[in-house]
């Protein structure tokens, strides 16, 4: 079997608590990691965290933690970006320089479930490499501004906080003309993990049994806001490169906007955002995924489980 080689930007917060406000912080992030681990036909080249969903300083030993206990030690681990890119100051990482350094050696995909940094670096700064890279899939976008992220239902909007949190690095991806693949809030929402899924977890391998573990706090919140399981966001995007026969996508056009905070309630138009959105006007070419093929549930269940 020929294996896809890939590269993960990640940043994996499972299991920690939010540092600012109550609560605790995603965990898909780590269901999309285990499941390329987990997957036959991938090979990891090398994971590189960034910030995001926690600190970088909390990103990156959680990256170092999954590679040690659930792969081996043997896929290299980097320390990436801290913070959104500064345009007036340029400026490298260690993530950043391997990731190149594997580029000058072969193709690769780069899964980008995290602010994509640390790829607008790596853009900017060796601009000749972008042909190496087959495709880059993230997290992100939506059709329309007034798309809401809902979680629950008691009226809660969740950013679009991959690209929220460094708009100017999705631009650059773009302006590269480099393949972008999206897996956006319009998928993950059609598929949820309940209770019963992380009992089903819990019988299984230890990476199984931790990602149960590390889930409960993130499922007890979105019970608390109305739903009686979560969406796992970014197992999505990984699924998109195991299987991509599973989703439905389209081709569609990425531009930005400017439009209300539709996460401030009762804006009255004074807070503003960018938003990512997907149409088919004028903009730059996506493959936008939407929707999940019949029994997908099951066949991302048994692709945990082997």
């Amino acid at each position: 079997m020929t294996k896809k080689q890939i590269w993960i930007d990640t940043d994996l917060a499972a299991g920690m608590k939010r540092v600012s406000g109550e609560g605790y912080s995603d965990v898909d992030d780590a269901y999309a990691i285990l499941h390329l681990m987990k997957a036959e036909n991938i090979e990891i080249k090398g994971i590189s965290a960034v910030f995001g969903n926690t600190p970088l300083e909390n990103a990156f030993p959680l990256c170092q933690k999954m590679n040690a206990e659930f792969a081996g030690g043997e896929i290299p681990v980097y320390k990436g970006a801290a913070e959104a890119i500064n345009l007036k100051k340029i400026e490298t990482n260690n993530a950043v320089e391997a990731l190149a350094e594997a580029l000058k050696k072969e193709k690769l995909t780069i899964l980008a479930i995290g602010p994509a940094t640390n790829i607008a670096l790596l853009l900017l700064l060796y601009p000749e490499l972008k042909s190496q890279i087959e495709e880059v899939v993230l997290v992100a976008g939506r059709r329309k501004a007034t798309d809401h992220f809902e979680i629950g239902t008691k009226g809660v909007h969740a950013q679009d906080l991959n690209f929220d949190l460094d708009p100017d690095a999705f631009r650059i991806l773009f302006e590269s003309q480099i393949k972008v693949v999206l897996c956006p809030f319009e998928i993950s929402n059609k598929v949820w993990l309940k209770k019963t899924d992380l009992d089903r977890l819990e019988k299984g391998d230890a990476g199984n049994k931790w990602l149960a573990e590390v889930s409960q706090a993130w499922l007890a919140q979105w019970i608390y806001l109305g739903a009686d399981g979560f969406n796992p966001f970014d197992v999505l995007a990984s699924h998109y490169i195991i299987a991509p026969e599973d989703l439905v996508m389209e081709e569609l056009n990425a531009h930005l906007e400017i439009h209300p905070d539709d996460t401030v309630p009762e804006n009255g138009r004074k807070v503003f955002k960018n938003y990512l959105l997907c149409d088919k006007n004028e903009g730059f070419p996506v493959t936008y995924c939407f929707d999940v093929g019949n029994d997908y549930h099951e066949k991302l269940m048994g692709s945990f489980e082997g």
